[in-house]
């Protein structure tokens, strides 16, 4: 795999969304729209490398097509989000959905999807095998990868409500602090979450080894975009109830994410190999 790559495209999403806060108007929708093609080649292109063409075409097809066919109802319906409309800033629409919104489903909803294989893989054997994975477990990994992308909703949604993006038609009744946007469409979310990830399982390619560090540009993206937006929220977007509900919500992930990567670095840091025994004659000091 090209390591490289990923990163380098993390990089400079990182620092198109450092320059959101700093935009207005025209320029921040066309820096959102940037954005969000960013956050696509950087999900589907890293499900390429690290996966192949079939993982990378499944994640286009059923997060993408799929995110594109669950809008179009919506918009057209109002099922299952509520009854709402896109304004023109966000570029070309299609059955009324603006073409840059299936791309942000596709973006998120790969490295939610690793997070969850990350946080419900089985550790291996003592031979270094992997136990089977029950259906159980997988049902597990399923809702999680669901809540860990239905979650940034928390945060997307009012956000983009608040820059007029798109409005619903009746708000009502909304989450305490979080006007305008109806619980309907957070459990819209959810419920096309869950589709997404059911459909994308059997096709998302196999969980990888710990130690292997493939994944690591897809967990970092999935932890900026946790700890990124909680500040952009609270502080430079004014937006401290989504700030919080968005925090809440993406913490069920994010914050074991975290935690097993942390982990997992500081026993990597006390295995005998990391810190090898000088050789006499060779590594003795001058």
């Amino acid at each position: 795999m090209r390591r490289p790559l990923p990163w380098a495209l993390l990089a400079v999403l990182v620092l198109a969304q450092i320059y959101y806060p700093l935009t207005i108007g025209a320029t921040r929708a066309g820096l959102t729209v940037a954005t969000v093609a960013l956050g696509y080649l950087l999900s589907v292109g890293h499900a390429l490398l690290s996966r192949g063409a079939r993982t990378a075409g499944a994640l286009v097809a059923v997060a993408t097509g799929g995110g594109f066919a669950i809008e179009a109802l919506g918009v057209a319906t109002g099922f299952p989000f509520g009854s709402y409309d896109y304004s023109g800033q966000l570029g070309p629409k299609l059955a009324g959905v603006p073409l840059i919104i299936p791309l942000a489903w596709t973006w998120m909803a790969w490295p939610a999807w690793l997070t969850a294989v990350r946080l419900t893989a089985p550790a291996p054997g003592p031979a270094g095998d992997r136990p089977a994975t029950g259906w159980v477990d997988r049902l597990g990994r399923m809702a999680l990868a669901a809540v860990g992308l239905a979650a940034w909703d928390l945060f997307l949604d009012p956000q983009m409500v608040a820059e007029g993006y798109w409005v619903w038609r009746d708000a009502a009744p909304a989450l305490p602090g979080l006007p305008g946007i109806p619980v309907s469409n957070y459990l819209g979310w959810l419920l096309f979450a869950v589709l997404l990830m059911a459909a994308l399982r059997p096709l998302a390619g196999p969980a990888v080894d710990r130690a292997d560090g493939r994944d690591a540009p897809m967990f970092a993206l999935y932890l900026w975009t946790y700890a990124s937006s909680v500040l952009a929220h609270a502080v430079f977007l004014r937006l401290p109830a989504s700030a919080v509900w968005g925090a809440a919500g993406m913490a069920v992930a994010a914050v074991p994410l975290a935690v097993v990567l942390l982990r997992a670095r500081r026993h990597e840091a006390r295995r005998p190999e990391a810190h090898p025994l000088p050789r006499p004659g060779v590594d003795a000091p001058a």
